[in-house]
């Protein structure tokens, strides 16, 4: 069979998704990807040159998992009579629509059919989500508001201090951010999105529900949380990576809670990779199904048994940083949501605006004991825009599903800052920035990290040595508060300066110990020292997070 070009490979996915959403809905497991006419030696026939650059700069190899779904095993299941939603090539599969029992049958006698699961939608579990869903769009009262530049975002925006590294030029510029969700009504009108749109950084947008060509329908949801990265309207609301691209995907439905919803999100991911995606945030999180054979009990918190949890450890592995929200089912035994149990991404919980827990976020640990959430950021009265602004352009929500992207909008930053570094380098950079970091917990995670902190621990220029010869080493570092300052060769010390991030000078002096002392005294953050000695100069950076 001749092979397909991007392009077509795209484009089949946008009609396999044409279809009626009904109750009928079954996933069709493959079991291999024999005879397939793709090949990873030829990976531009499936992944965009953006895509495979990001693959080369972090030296990722292209594998089996990146093959598409064989086109002969879809268009069996086809001619069975089953009408195509949408394939998984991370999970080998399909999902499809059909009221026949005589064609699920003949899809089953498949030789390379492993699998079939029925996935049909009933109302009372959507109810429960739907309930969740309404308390986060609700309105809630804001003791702190601030008409700055960053308008009401303030708070959520600091809190973090990416407004440090906005102030440095890392603003998102060149980061592609994906946001899947269960709908962006109104995203396409509000003001706040006008600047994304003259600039060409509005990308696409997919509907891997309904497979419409618009996602502008169903839920204000994912308006209101793509608002907390990507708006900008200077001295109203500025998000946390306003000068970003964004796409824009359809995977929750709203008419039910289904486990084909799951899928759709891995097929949405799919899609994010192949365009090249950097950042992934995921206001989403499933745990009961509305048929609950399909329930997710607490074993299935292991970070490899959902399916959506399987698609984000896959995403996490191409290269992307994903966010998920934790969930907000409150305290006791494991109340995250699918898929915040996955290992490799940053699981996000909420926290007010003085950095206390917010009694609505979800808590770990993972069945397998790991913490969850990973970090905190603001989601209890976070600023976010309206999916209705001809009536209210902004309010303030409640809710995990807004912490999520505050923080993947910073996590977006980082990524312009540090371009070659990993996702696990990257991530671990922000756990360890967070004020909980010494003792993180499954209610906290590492706390809420500042992303400055996060920033010069990714930095490749730590302690660089001027003049020749190291003369004072201060360890650990990064450090947790407790340092030790050490010369070397009993060199003679003429003068030692210590300067905050912005060059400000807090401290002077020629006695090491006195050095030891400042620093210990000193805050979390980011801090320069430079040290005048007999045998030159030596400029380092400290990092302290307390």
């Amino acid at each position: 069979m001749k092979k397909l070009s991007l392009f077509l490979i795209l484009l089949i996915c946008a009609v396999l998704t044409q279809a009626q959403i009904a109750t009928n809905i079954y996933w069709v497991k493959f079991t291999d990807k024999a005879n397939s006419p793709y090949s990873i030696d030829n990976p531009e026939e499936f992944l965009s040159a953006r895509a495979l650059e990001r693959r080369a700069r972090l030296n990722i190899a292209i594998d089996e998992y990146d093959i598409p779904v064989n086109p002969q095993y879809l268009q069996a299941v086809a001619d069975c009579g089953a009408q195509l939603l949408n394939p998984s090539k991370w999970l080998n599969g399909v999902s499809v629509y059909t009221n026949s029992a005589a064609v699920v049958a003949a899809i089953n006698e498949l030789e390379f059919v492993e699998t079939v699961r029925n996935c049909p939608n009933f109302p009372e579990a959507q109810r429960e989500k739907e309930r969740w869903l309404a308390d986060e769009m609700k309105i809630v009262e804001n003791s702190v508001v601030s008409r700055g530049y960053y308008g009401g975002a303030e708070t959520q925006v600091s809190q973090l201090r990416v407004n440090d590294l906005h102030n440095m030029g890392y603003d998102g510029t060149g980061i592609v951010i994906a946001v899947l969700d269960g709908g962006f009504i109104g995203t396409d009108i509000h003001s706040c999105f006008d600047n994304m749109r003259a600039e060409g950084r509005f990308l696409g947008v997919r509907d891997f529900v309904y497979g419409s060509e618009s996602v502008y329908s169903q839920s204000t949801h994912g308006t209101s949380c793509f608002s907390t990265m990507g708006a900008y309207d200077p001295n109203n609301m500025v998000g946390t990576a306003p000068k970003a691209s964004y796409y824009l995907f359809h995977t929750e439905d709203g008419n039910g809670e289904n486990i084909v919803e799951e899928y759709n999100w891995v097929s949405g991911a799919e899609l994010a990779d192949s365009l090249g995606v950097d950042v992934c945030s995921t206001s989403l999180g499933y745990i009961t199904f509305d048929m609950p054979q399909w329930d997710h009990p607490f074993s299935h918190f292991d970070g490899h048994t959902a399916p959506m949890t399987i698609g984000a450890e896959i995403a996490a592995s191409r290269g992307m940083l994903c966010m998920n929200s934790a969930g907000n089912a409150g305290e006791g035994t494991c109340t995250l949501g699918i898929p915040a149990d996955a290992e490799h991404i940053i699981t996000v919980g909420a926290v007010d605006a003085n950095g206390y827990r917010a009694d609505f976020s979800s808590v770990g640990p993972t069945y397998d004991g790991r913490i969850k959430p990973d970090v905190m950021a603001m989601g209890e009265a976070t600023y976010v825009a309206s999916g209705y602004p001809d009536w209210q352009l902004y309010y303030n929500g409640n809710g995990t599903s807004f912490s999520c992207p505050v923080l993947a909008g910073a996590m977006a930053c980082l990524r312009q800052a540090c371009p070659n570094a990993s996702v696990q380098e990257i991530c671990d950079a922000v756990r360890a920035a967070g004020n909980n970091a010494s003792s993180p917990n499954s209610y906290d995670g590492y706390g809420i990290p500042d992303f400055t902190v996060a920033l010069a621990m990714l930095n490749d220029n730590v302690n660089e040595v001027e003049s020749g010869d190291e003369i004072v080493s201060v360890y650990p570092n990064p450090s947790n508060g407790v340092v030790k300052v050490a010369v070397y060769d009993e060199v003679t010390v003429y003068g030692i300066t210590v300067y905050g991030i912005t060059g400000n000078v807090l401290f002077n002096t020629n006695n090491i110990n006195e050095l030891e002392t400042t620093l210990n005294a000193l805050g979390s953050g980011v801090y320069t020292i430079r040290v005048n000695s007999e045998l030159g100069s030596q400029t380092m950076k400290v990092v302290i997070c307390k």
